[in-house]
């Protein structure tokens, strides 16, 4: 293009390759951040967790804008998105919820998102107008695939049904299709209501219990290792690895690589990237 460009003495091809470089920078970038992705699972799929923490409509309300900014992150990733579990709040938000994200590398990208994520803001539920501090936790587990062998003994699990809720329309079951199964050995719990086939929700939430089970052998070893610290104790103060503040200021800080920013809608509204590639160096 570029002797294209010179040859016919032509500027539109000088402009049109101007983008095509920086489409070529940005494809470039994603492989060499990809290729630091070097453990066994960071190519596979993803379950992702994410839980309110104490302080009830604040905190449900903030679970669910994180589940907004990871689908939008996904959509953006042009990744697709399964709802398999989620409850709602009684006035707003979400207390629980599991998704599903299918895409290349998915667990490389986000498996770092594990943590708690804090949020300070006037908070909209509060008639006086007071600024709130909120908390909620994501976990992040791969799906775990063929090559990975992971024995279930049926005399360890705990295998219950019950009826779906939602907010109403399809999503509301008339039979008891959901499924939780819990794993005795690790008291870990899984569930899912995403499909009207219990079935097929069964097939999901033993994935489920695979990945997290899997996750859980990877934190102990490491724990061993004394490389981490175990950070599902408490969802609240000093834990968090993530700020984002709204209120006096706009700024969210990632208090790991302290990388922050002050675009707090875009971030919200999936633009994650940078935070994402930061804590690829962890």
């Amino acid at each position: 293009m570029f002797k294209i460009a010179i040859t016919e003495n032509n500027i539109e091809y000088f402009d049109q390759l101007s983008i095509e470089c920086d489409n070529l920078l940005a494809i470039s970038n994603k492989s060499r951040l990809e290729n630091l992705m070097s453990d066994r699972v960071d190519p596979n799929n993803i379950f992702l967790e994410i839980h309110a923490g104490a302080g009830g409509t604040e905190s449900q309300d903030w679970a669910e804008m994180l589940l907004r900014m990871y689908i939008r992150w996904a959509e953006k990733q042009k990744a697709k998105v399964l709802l398999l579990q989620e409850t709602r709040g009684e006035e707003a938000g979400i207390k629980s919820t599991t998704i599903k994200i299918e895409k290349n590398y998915a667990y490389g990208w986000l498996k770092k998102e594990s943590g708690i994520h804090r949020l300070v803001r006037i908070s909209p539920f509060d008639s006086n107008k007071r600024r709130h501090t909120s908390f909620a936790s994501v976990w992040v587990y791969p799906e775990i695939d063929d090559k990975i062998e992971i024995e279930l003994n049926e005399s360890e699990l705990r295998i219950d049904t019950y009826r779906a809720s939602g907010a109403g329309g399809q999503h509301v079951n008339t039979t008891d299709s959901a499924v939780r199964i819990k794993h005795l050995p690790t008291d870990i719990v899984v569930q899912c209501q995403n499909d009207r086939s219990q079935h097929k929700n069964k097939a999901y939430a033993m994935n489920m219990l695979k990945s997290r089970i899997y996750e859980y052998e990877l934190q102990k070893r490491k724990e061993k290792e004394n490389v981490i610290n175990d950070q599902k104790q408490q969802i609240g103060w000093g834990s968090q690895i993530r700020s984002y503040v709204l209120h006096p200021y706009k700024l969210i800080k990632d208090l790991r690589t302290n990388h922050e920013s002050s675009s707090v809608n875009d971030v919200l509204d999936g633009d994650i990237n940078d935070f994402l590639e930061k804590s690829l160096s962890l």
